[in-house]
């Protein structure tokens, strides 16, 4: 399963650009509340959430864990104890971890970015403590993808898609992207 963790204040269209590849690449995707069943955005938009944190445990079902940025949503992530305990257990199993723009900071406070090439959104750098600062959009990094923010998402999502081998060719010309 993929774990898109969503606290309040999350940036939309990180998070839901994202589930919506995943999920058109037939991919499992769970959203999970940080503390509740419905989450509102940074711009006020409440999204009713798959699960609540308190609902799931990391063990070997977890095949990703992904967090949007946002604020305070990002800085809501990085106090939740579960979402730390996800992040450490991915960490710990070699599991893919993806943050887009504040939310690598995340990664890099826990020191899982050092020596990695890494991106976020601009001001936010010296909190990806260890990383090769990357100016590309997005940055794969062995099981680490990183991206810097919502003009981003749908490339991140794509990302994460090819690193579980979908072939998204056809999803980016269905949806009208770049190839």
């Amino acid at each position: 399963m993929i774990y898109v963790f969503l606290a309040e204040g999350f940036e939309e269209i990180e998070a839901l650009a994202t589930v919506d590849i995943l999920r058109r690449s037939e991919l499992d995707v769970a959203t999970v509340g940080v503390g509740n069943k419905v989450i509102t955005g940074s711009h006020g938009i409440p999204v009713y959430c798959d699960v609540i944190d308190c609902e799931v445990l990391p063990d070997d079902t977890v095949q990703a864990v992904i967090l949007p940025g946002g604020m305070p949503g990002t800085l809501n992530l990085e106090k939740s104890e579960k979402v730390q305990m996800f992040i450490d257990y991915a960490a710990e199993h070699n599991t893919l971890i993806a943050a887009i723009c504040a939310a690598p900071s995340v990664l890099g406070h826990k020191g899982l970015l050092k020596g990695i090439e890494a991106t976020c959104y601009t001001g936010f750098e010296e909190q990806l403590i260890g990383a090769k600062i990357s100016k590309s959009p997005v940055c794969v990094s062995g099981n680490i993808i990183t991206a810097n923010g919502a003009g981003s998402a749908l490339d991140f999502g794509f990302a994460i898609a090819d690193y579980f081998s979908c072939n998204t060719k056809k999803l980016k010309a269905a949806m009208k992207c770049a190839l």
